[in-house]
């Protein structure tokens, strides 16, 4: 038991990134404000879905303490992203500008959707509906109907 204790402490003590966090100090509230906007905003370059304030990565703290750095230096909302998109591409958007370049990112999904109803719409179009009438002959209506008196 005492072995079991103290590997769990020498693992909580000495596992310093998982209690390291940003803290920063802002000097009024829109700053903040700013700063949580563009941390969730700006896409983190290493992970695939996460922006900045979700990652734990290395690079997404580098790009936290820049953004932080930004806001002190008296920098827009959109030269801070201008100067990420810049550094590491229109890949650090969650929300690329619409472009020659993004034309299939933004409209691609609405035109396989549009593509795949017409298929549909066209498939059923080309399948008839049938109704089929069943004629019984009267020996058969006899056994329906001693069929369904017997339930």
């Amino acid at each position: 038991m005492k072995y079991l204790i103290f590997t769990l402490l020498f693992f909580f003590v000495f596992s310093t990134e998982a209690w390291e966090t940003d803290t920063y100090v802002f000097p009024d509230e829109v700053t903040e404000t700013r700063y949580k906007s563009l941390v969730k905003e700006l896409r983190c370059p290493k992970c695939q879905n996460q922006n900045l304030a979700d990652s734990n990565s290395p690079i997404a703290a580098d790009l936290r303490r820049e953004v932080y750095n930004l806001l002190e230096q008296g920098k827009s909302d959109g030269e801070i992203v201008g100067f990420m998109v810049q550094r590491y591409g229109e890949f650090v958007l969650y929300r690329p500008q619409v472009s020659s370049l993004t034309y299939v990112l933004w409209f691609g999904p609405a035109f396989l959707l549009l593509i795949g109803v017409m298929v549909v719409v066209q498939i059923l179009r080309k399948k008839p509906v049938k109704k089929e009438t069943i004629v019984l002959s009267d020996e058969q209506k006899d056994k329906l109907a001693q069929i369904l008196k017997d339930k």
